[in-house]
């Protein structure tokens, strides 16, 4: 039998990918947009998932750290398995260093988070213009790079299932599962 993620694992890898497609699309659609009511709106919303994604990305790492994934195939060479420990790593630090941009550069701007219109997150910098503007430039970077490794992530999943013909893409799939 294929070893397979926990349905938590399976639950918070989609759930995490759902949230960080629709923060790209919706981050990439408003940054060019003039300013307006509706800008203003988007933004927010923005921040309101970011920070549901940062919060949702500690509880991933804690799964993973108290759940083992199952292994990689045996038939991958020994560099290849690092290549996608690497990955997964970059992925990681990415899903932390991308909320955590956006939050310092909405900070130095002056545009305090207010979750979901309810709860105030504090603050991190002072207002600061040009440091606003670098941490922007920093965001982006990061985003842009986030969308190279994930098209490398989605690339190597398809290559493992239509090339080798392994199960490192079905074992993440939402129909079977370990367990929680």
């Amino acid at each position: 039998m294929t070893a397979c993620y926990t349905a938590t694992a399976k639950a918070l890898h989609w759930l995490m990918a759902i949230l960080f497609f629709g923060l790209l699309a919706l981050g990439f659609y408003m940054h060019d947009l003039p300013l307006s009511p509706e800008k203003l709106q988007l933004y927010s919303w923005h921040k309101w998932v970011g920070v549901t994604a940062f919060l949702l990305i500690w509880l991933r790492l804690v799964w993973r750290v108290t759940h083992r994934p199952p292994a990689l195939p045996a038939s991958m060479s020994p560099m290849w398995q690092l290549a996608a420990h690497a990955g997964h790593l970059v992925l990681y630090v990415l899903m932390i260093a991308i909320p955590l941009s956006g939050w310092l550069m909405s900070s130095a701007k002056g545009f305090q988070t207010v979750w979901f219109g309810v709860l105030p997150i504090p603050d991190l910098l002072g207002k600061d213009k040009e440091l606003g503007d670098l941490l922007q430039t920093i965001h982006m970077v990061l985003n842009l790079t986030f969308v190279a490794v994930i098209a490398g992530h989605i690339g190597a999943a398809l290559k493992h299932h239509f090339i080798d013909k392994d199960d490192i893409l079905t074992r993440m799939l939402p129909a079977k599962s370990r367990g929680n």
